[in-house]
């Protein structure tokens, strides 16, 4: 869009489309491998990178700039080059000329916390440190911005409209950052969710007292006061689970037929939600109606077996490939 303009470029993808990340991956295809046999240091680079952003782990800061120059030679000879005002080098650990120690990468936060020297390994004696991987500041503002615009939105909107438009905000949220250290950053954002929602009541009943306004829009719900109208309620932050990510291994495709690794990936894979995993565990990662092991980018659907809905035991419950899904539906119509 262009001043309110549709236009339709003949060449490139458009910024922020959903191909851009996927293009630029094959692009730059190749450009982790050379930095790792490039370096003539014993110790070899850590080498992150997702699309455009790239990260270099070295211990090393002399090793690091050659690896700086080096992708810069590779990256040039496609057209490409480092944007300056987006490249630093900074200390995982202590301030280096006046950076803050760690690094911010796709709305996550890397740093290295120093401990005493009874609670890590100790280098040489001395105390070590741990890594902790958080939500960035950056990105708890932009969520914060996010819900709050939503609030003002619904001023005068009734409360299960937004419920029903901050729920699948702060699902998405929780999602993507509960694979990191994130339980604190989590409570702190309720805590302020909490504050933002007693204004909004407030705003709606200035009238009213705090006592009254609490009573009105928070009832009891699993042992702790929600936010609810009566049907539905509001999620929070904290209720989404930490779950760790397992780094697929180097050498796995999901082309390479080995179903037993990608089946058992597929039970702890943080894409689906509780329910899924639970019976992709019970079932082994098999489809009851094909007998084939469930594959990475399948589609998965919960079939209930007495054909009632809203009993989901998990007795009732069956996993199927979508197609299979289909398949069983249609019998049943026959």
């Amino acid at each position: 869009m262009d001043n309110g303009e549709t236009l339709y470029p003949e060449a490139g993808t458009p910024q922020g489309g959903v191909i851009s990340p996927l293009l630029m991956n094959i692009a730059l295809h190749g450009l982790e491998a050379y930095l790792v046999r490039m370096c003539p240091h014993r110790n070899k680079p850590g080498v992150i990178r997702f699309a455009d952003d790239l990260v270099i782990i070295h211990e090393d800061q002399d090793i690091l700039r050659l690896l700086i120059s080096l992708a810069e030679t590779w990256l040039a000879e496609m057209g490409l080059r480092f944007k300056p005002s987006k490249s630093r080098i900074v200390h995982m650990l202590h301030e280096h000329q006046g950076q803050h120690p760690g690094f911010d990468f796709l709305g996550f936060n890397a740093r290295q916390y120093p401990v005493e020297k009874y609670h890590t390994r100790t280098f040489r004696g001395k105390p070590g440190f741990k890594t902790l991987i958080k939500p960035s500041q950056d990105a708890q503002k932009r969520q914060r911005k996010k819900v709050t615009d939503i609030i003002r939105k619904h001023r005068g909107n009734a409360q299960a409209a937004l419920i029903g438009e901050l729920n699948p905000v702060i699902r998405g949220w929780t999602r993507y950052y509960r694979s990191c250290i994130a339980k604190d950053t989590f409570d702190h954002i309720d805590a302020w969710l909490l504050h933002s929602l007693h204004q909004w009541a407030r705003h709606r009943h200035p009238h009213k007292g705090l006592g009254w306004r609490w009573r009105r829009y928070w009832k009891q719900r699993d042992q702790r006061m929600a936010f609810t109208d009566g049907s539905g309620h509001l999620v929070t932050y904290a209720s989404t689970k930490i779950e760790r990510h397992i780094k697929v291994t180097a050498t796995k495709s999901i082309y390479d037929g080995d179903w037993l690794y990608w089946g058992a990936r597929l039970s702890k894979t943080p894409m689906y939600p509780k329910r899924k995993t639970n019976l992709l565990k019970r079932q082994r990662s098999k489809c009851p109606h094909c007998r084939l092991r469930f594959m990475d980018g399948n589609v998965l659907e919960v079939h209930h077996r007495n054909g009632d809905n809203h009993d989901s035991r998990y007795d009732n419950l069956l996993l199927l490939h979508g197609h299979c899904h289909d398949e069983v539906h249609r019998s049943e119509c026959l």
